[in-house]
């Protein structure tokens, strides 16, 4: 699956949010959550269904802090999925995730599949629509349930290369360059 990235992703994935993150240590690099585990998310944008419409495609989500959660992801995470109304039901399914770890000054991506399914707290498959016009809006928390487990490998980060080796001032790294104070002639 693929989407196009806009101001609003970007958002999305740079915004913080209260997520306590699940990954294995830095030496496994791998975003790891077994086959039924349930997150918190809610939507990035409010979601509303048309009076002609019944599916939506391309919705973003991001992970948030639920008691009834079994597991949480990274704090900067988006999921993206779609969603179909049918009757008084919005059935939200998911297909990738990309998330950001971050250590420090260091950071690890990963992107991959994430399939899984919305339960409302009534446990039904589906998220109860308030009213006749079934909309989702951010803040309204929801569980995600794993169809199956995720083992998302970590992507290489060419900007954590560049960052350690301007960090390292001597030695093998490149060398910060100190600015001089007079102008070098050719």
């Amino acid at each position: 699956m693929s989407f196009k990235p806009t101001p609003l992703w970007l958002t999305a994935l740079a915004a913080p949010f209260l997520a306590t993150p699940l990954l294995a240590t830095a030496a496994d690099a791998t975003l790891s959550l077994p086959n039924e585990a349930t997150v918190g998310v809610e939507v990035v944008e409010e979601l509303a269904f048309e009076s002609n419409q019944t599916r939506l495609n391309d919705i973003l989500l991001h992970p948030t802090q639920t008691a009834s959660a079994s597991h949480s992801l990274p704090e900067y995470c988006v999921i993206v999925g779609s969603a179909q109304r049918a009757d008084e039901r919005i059935r939200v399914t998911t297909q990738e995730a990309t998330c950001i770890e971050t250590h420090d000054a260091d950071s690890d991506i990963f992107t991959g599949e994430f399939s899984a399914s919305a339960y409302g707290e009534d446990g039904q498959y589906g998220i109860a629509c308030e009213d006749s016009q079934c909309v989702l809006s951010p803040g309204q928390r929801f569980l995600l349930t794993l169809d199956q487990p995720v083992e998302i490998e970590e992507l290489d980060n060419p900007s954590a290369e560049l960052n350690e080796q301007r960090r390292q001032a001597d030695g093998e790294g490149i060398a910060n360059p100190v600015p001089r104070e007079e102008a070098v002639p050719d």
